[in-house]
């Protein structure tokens, strides 16, 4: 397991399993299922409504608390530094334990300086090892970093191949935030893990289109939380030849996936470019097309993820 050191110094694994869309019938048995092939990384929200589900299968694992990296959100009608405060401690009840690893806050709307001041304060406390964002912009995250007591360490955003976030990430850098990704795989959209590109490559290496794009995000330096309830492909994923990242960048691989980075931009729906053809976007199209929430995005804003 290959681990990101944030900020603070805490270790997180760079592999992680997510439950978002992971019914309450079905999550105790898949964050089994994860734990028992190998993740030690959970990421869950109290907007999934499936903490509980979460906190029971942990500690039914037997797997040591300490050597399992828990990460929950704070849902929008809970900030405000009273409320933030109080959910944080039920989801503490909920997951069965008495610290998190890292608690980030959903989505950056309403009272998020005062749900911010609370995660602080617990992080002090010990209550949270580790405190981040999700779905912040560049704007409000150097807005968070430029004026809270405490920087984010996390900003956990929607990133892959057709959406790969390339000037979020370098002010992330810039301000020692660690990029996680959710939607690792677009969540299939697109035709993605048909896609003719990948699929070129992951043939060529004797990987699937998953393995490709995970590989491109480890080696991007991304902490990936992908989803899956099937045990097989949970297994796939935590393979150590198809999720170890190469060291240097000028390998075949890294190029390969440099190059399909490149390509699948260019390559992206005309839709995706409002006013503008496929054939004529620019450069200043692709990057604004990148910097602003496509209209399924905005609708998604405030969806559970």
């Amino acid at each position: 397991m290959n681990y990101i050191t944030l900020n603070n110094g805490v270790k997180m694994p760079q592999l992680g399993y997510g439950v978002y869309q992971v019914s309450q019938e079905e999550c105790e048995r898949c964050v089994l299922d994860a734990l028992q092939v190998g993740y030690r990384s959970i990421d869950t929200a109290q907007s999934y409504f499936n903490e509980e589900q979460v906190g029971t299968a942990i500690e039914k694992s037997r797997v040591d608390r300490k050597d399992i990296f828990l990460t929950t959100k704070v849902w929008v009608e809970h900030y405000g530094y009273e409320e933030a405060k109080a959910s944080v401690l039920e989801s503490l009840r909920k997951l069965r334990t008495d610290y998190l690893d890292l608690c980030l806050l959903h989505q950056p709307f309403a009272d998020y300086y005062g749900a911010w001041h609370a995660l602080e304060e617990l992080y002090e406390a010990g209550k949270i090892r580790a405190i981040g964002v999700s779905n912040f912009y560049p704007d409000r995250l150097v807005d968070l970093c430029s004026f809270a007591r405490i920087k984010p360490m996390v900003n956990q955003v929607e990133v892959h191949p057709l959406h790969q976030q390339g000037k979020a990430k370098e002010w992330m850098e810039k301000y020692g935030v660690q990029m996680e990704a959710w939607a690792p795989f677009g969540e299939g959209r697109s035709q993605m893990f048909t896609n003719p590109v990948l699929a070129e490559i992951g043939a060529k290496y004797g990987k699937t289109v998953a393995q490709v794009i995970l590989r491109w995000h480890l080696q991007r330096g991304v902490v990936v939380i992908p989803k899956s309830t099937h045990r097989e492909r949970m297994h796939l994923l935590t393979k150590s030849r198809a999720i170890t990242p190469t060291r240097s960048p000028r390998t075949a691989m890294s190029a390969s996936l440099l190059t399909v980075a490149a390509r699948l931009t260019w390559s992206c729906p005309q839709r995706w470019v409002a006013g503008t053809s496929r054939r004529s976007a620019t450069l200043q199209d692709l990057f604004l097309m990148q910097m602003r929430p496509s209209a399924a995005s905005r609708s998604r804003t405030l969806s559970k993820r």
